[in-house]
Order: C-alpha cells, then structure tokens, then sequence
C-alpha cells in the first residue's frame, strides 16, 4: 500500500482490446466501424485472431490519446454488446498498465504478465 496517491499525469494514452470469437466477429466488427466513425483520433489495430502477447483469444486494439477518455470510454461502455473490453492507461509501465490499473467490461481474461516488461521508454 502507498502513503500517497498517484498523480494522473504520467497517462499519456490509453489502450482498449475488444476480444472477440469467431461466433462474436460481426459484433466486434460493427463496434469498431462505429468507433472508427465517430472518433478519427482513435488508432484501429490490426485483426488478431488468435492469441497475441499477453492476450488469451481473438482481438483488435483501439489506441487513442488520453482527451479522448470521456467519450470514448463511455462509448466502449454503452456499445460494447455483451463484447469483453480492456481498457488500460499508457503510463510507460506495461506491467501495471495491463495488470493493475486495468479495467475491464465483461469478463476479467486471464493475461500472460510474463510477457510483459516493467517499464518502457514512452513513444
């Protein structure tokens, strides 16, 4: 436990995975086109489908600046459509980012932390 609460200013962006099945594709596609739409400074990323790094099954990432939060991130939560997100800051420390300050929509999927470094230099 810490004596003092952190600051909010090392988040620079913001990650959020859509996980996804081959039963669940059509409705993480229709999620991404309406993000894609509605938020041009969001970052689609490329289709997975299958595991990838920490992930356990099938999904894209959305990377998007930290002004987008307070409406993106209400969006996920309203339009997610049964869908599991993860939604993480990028605060140049993946471990935690992924493992401790997550949040999660849906399902809480097991991650492969072993992948993940501790800290990294911020692009």
């Amino acid at each position: 436990m810490r004596d003092t609460a952190a600051e909010t200013t090392p988040i620079y962006a913001w990650h959020a995975h859509v996980y996804y099945t081959p039963a669940t594709k059509p409705t993480a596609l229709k999620l991404r086109e309406w993000v894609g739409a509605r938020f041009p400074g969001a970052l689609l990323g490329r289709w997975h489908d299958a595991p990838v790094g920490p992930h356990p099954q099938s999904m894209y990432q959305i990377a998007f600046p930290a002004e987008l939060f307070p409406t993106l991130a209400p969006f996920l939560t309203l339009n997610r459509m049964g869908l599991t997100i993860l939604l993480h800051p990028e605060s140049g420390r993946p471990k935690d980012d992924h493992l401790s300050h997550a949040m999660w929509m849906g399902a809480v999927l097991p991650l492969d932390a072993s992948m993940l470094p501790e800290t990294e230099a911020r692009h």
